[in-house]
């Protein structure tokens, strides 16, 4: 299997450093919601959410994940060509072989789990088995693979949990008041509300931006592995095409985590690129592209 000889160095530092800004602004916006809850335990309550939160997140998002999504798990002789595609990745990367699932889906799609690679599983649909080249297959399952490498599953949980741990802190805050010292003081009072409407819809913007900076990373990651970014690209064309028309029915909570967003026959395809989980296709095709000529951004 060639290897593509382009240095992501730069490349996965700046989406990293991406990611934990975005993360640290997420975790300044819960000590925010914290501040205005009643009573004199604000910050004290948001880190004890964040922690309960992040517990969940790291033991049990594999486990939520594929049960939200019916994936089943499958034998290596009933997806052989699956298996033998991973078992060359794994090997490639000397990384242990991920527990494979199928999901019954005609809408082309896959995604990875785990919070680490020895606790990862990735799940391809049927739609997919039967749209996508061997090759195209192989970029594919080299990008889910990229994203148990990268840990983009815990990062992703993570971000999320840290989203709802927010949700229920603005709800409790509602529900109180906000703080007594705020309710009297106008200032204090107009900032309270600008947080009831600003912190939901910035921490939502944030995960969405968290997801489209993960998925970036790993199509240069997966084409590095295979050393085909081309085939990447042409998969990618194919699976969007065919989510754009094929619904799939899946919990907004867990769209984040496939290839392409299983929600797009659904939702249709105007939506504005902030307020979406994953990056325009076409920007992605044109980043492999420019990779397969040794451009690199």
């Amino acid at each position: 299997m060639g290897r593509l000889q382009v240095s992501g160095n730069s490349i996965y530092g700046m989406n990293n450093a991406k990611t934990v800004g975005l993360l640290g602004i997420l975790t300044a916006l819960l000590f925010w919601i914290g501040y205005y809850l009643p009573g004199g335990g604000g910050l004290g309550t948001a880190i004890a959410f964040a922690a309960i939160f992040n517990f969940i997140a790291y033991f049990f998002s594999d486990k939520m994940a594929l049960m939200a999504t019916g994936a089943r798990p499958v034998t290596e002789e009933q997806l052989p060509d699956v298996y033998s595609i991973m078992r060359r990745l794994t090997t490639a990367t000397n990384m242990p072989m991920p527990r494979i699932y199928v999901i019954d889906s005609p809408q082309p799609n896959a995604f990875a789990t785990g919070r680490n690679p020895r606790k990862a599983a990735v799940a391809v649909t049927t739609g997919i088995l039967g749209m996508l080249d061997h090759d195209e297959l192989e970029g594919v399952l080299a990008h889910e693979l990229a994203h148990v490498r990268n840990r983009d599953i815990l990062i992703s949980s993570i971000a999320a949990m840290l989203g709802a741990a927010i949700s229920i802190l603005m709800r409790m805050t509602m529900w109180g008041g906000g703080r007594s010292s705020d309710r009297d003081n106008p200032l204090g009072a107009i900032g309270f509300l600008v947080s009831l409407i600003i912190a939901p819809l910035a921490a939502m913007l944030i995960r969405f931006a968290i997801s489209r900076t993960r998925e970036f990373q790993a199509d240069h990651t997966g084409a590095e592995i295979t050393g085909r970014p081309l085939k990447l690209a042409s998969a990618l064309e194919k699976i969007s095409a065919g989510a754009s028309r094929i619904p799939m029915q899946v919990d907004p909570a867990h769209s984040q985590l496939f290839i392409e967003n299983p929600l797009k026959a659904l939702r249709g395809g105007g939506v504005a690129r902030m307020f979406s989980t994953h990056p325009p296709t076409e920007e992605r095709i044109q980043r492999l592209r420019d990779m397969a000529q040794g451009i690199t951004r």
